[in-house]
């Protein structure tokens, strides 16, 4: 049975990780290679940067900032945000990251996802889909901008579609339950779950140890979460514990 997957994702700009972050034991909060150093030594799995950089600048200490990481950390390390074209993957993958998440530039563009796994493979491809409960065909559509726009799409045909075009993995995100603490968003992982042959990480909802063997019982073969584990509130090796109690292997 293939280990689940537990990932701490980070938001960064400019090279620096915002949004509460709150170790006392880290000397600089804001820097990424020190905090992936500290979720590398705690248990995570992966790790997920998204860069929320808006200028050309930020991307070139994003870049910088990668290459800094992927030195010292050795754990696989996604990249999302920002990217809209096979260059920009290019870039990245040179960098030393070992996948990149695309969202909004596949929705403006589906032919990006066929260049990019035809080009570097479906590996390096995880298709990020900020999805909540609509009146859509499924239940569910696809959002962008934090969740605040329609893109007019139901999520599981866009889910359908990203894996014809060579999707190597989906990162459900819930609006619906992101940021509430009150647990994944079950259902809608289920739903996905029936519909996909790549594997799932759901996002969104995270709040207790005891919900992330929940989201897996469901059918995700990866966890991620922010806030609670940037707060301390809960570690790496708690969820880990709680997803080996419920049966399942997970890498110590």
């Amino acid at each position: 049975m293939l280990s689940k997957r537990v990932i701490p994702c980070l938001d960064v700009s400019d090279g620096r990780v915002v949004k509460g972050i709150n170790f006392e034991n880290l000397r600089d909060a804001g820097n990424p290679v020190e905090l992936a150093k500290f979720y590398d030594e705690s248990g995570a799995d992966e790790l997920t940067f998204l860069d929320i950089s808006a200028s050309v600048e930020g991307r070139k200490t994003t870049l910088e900032m990668v290459s800094q990481t992927a030195d010292q950390v050795f754990i696989p390390l996604t990249v999302g945000g920002g990217i809209s074209d096979v260059e920009d993957v290019n870039a990245l993958l040179r960098a030393g990251a070992d996948k990149v998440s695309v969202n909004t530039a596949a929705i403006k563009n589906p032919q990006l996802l066929n260049e990019i796994s035809e080009r570097f493979g479906d590996q390096v491809l995880v298709l990020s889909v900020d999805a909540r409960r609509a009146d859509t065909k499924s239940g569910y559509e696809v959002t962008t901008h934090g969740g605040r726009n329609s893109a007019g799409i139901d999520a599981l045909d866009w889910i359908r579609e990203g894996i014809s075009r060579g999707v190597g993995e989906i990162l459900l995100n819930s609006m619906d339950a992101d940021g509430t603490k009150n647990g994944f968003d079950l259902e809608m992982i289920k739903a996905v779950y029936e519909i996909s042959s790549v594997p799932i990480i759901a996002s969104g909802g995270a709040g207790r140890v005891s919900d992330f063997p929940r989201a897996i019982a469901s059918g995700a073969e990866a966890v991620l979460a922010a806030s609670v584990f940037h707060f301390g509130e809960i570690t790496i090796m708690d969820v880990k514990e709680e997803i080996a109690k419920a049966g399942y292997s997970v890498r110590r």
